[in-house]
């Protein structure tokens, strides 16, 4: 089964806004002898899920899916590329399967499943705002 390996440690930022990794952390993709590995860097900045301040009763920012919120906000930053430093650009990820993982990393986390299904959905729906912003020139 999939698994993060390793402790999410964030410090807020001064804008109240986003936060930064402290120590990177790691996510098996599939199973933890995969040997698909995701690494949030140390120095990653993060808003955790990024959802309408209108939504923020039903989906904080922060909930039992911060970890997955994070690692997707990564794989949108890095466009899906796929690959140790030594292999960096080995391949790349489509976004749907970018917002696969991230609703596997929700499974894996434990969240429930009405949110999950929702916090997918919106990324699904909306997510392509955020891909196309940070698609390289």
């Amino acid at each position: 089964m999939s698994s993060f390996t390793t402790r999410l440690i964030v410090t807020p930022l001064a804008d109240g806004k986003r936060w930064r990794l402290a120590v990177p952390f790691e996510y098996h993709v599939g199973a933890e002898e995969s040997g698909d590995v995701i690494t949030v860097p140390r120095g990653f900045t993060t808003d955790f899920a990024s959802v309408p301040r209108p939504f923020w009763s039903l989906f904080p920012p922060w909930g039992t899916y911060g970890k997955a919120a994070v690692l997707h906000d990564y794989l949108y930053v890095i466009q899906g590329v796929r690959g140790s430093t030594e292999q960096l650009f080995h391949r790349t990820r489509s976004r749907a399967e970018c917002d696969g993982i991230f609703l596997e990393a929700m499974k894996v986390l434990g969240v429930n499943i009405v949110t999950r299904t929702a916090l997918w959905s919106a990324v699904r729906t909306w997510g392509w705002i955020a891909w196309r912003k940070r698609k390289p020139k």
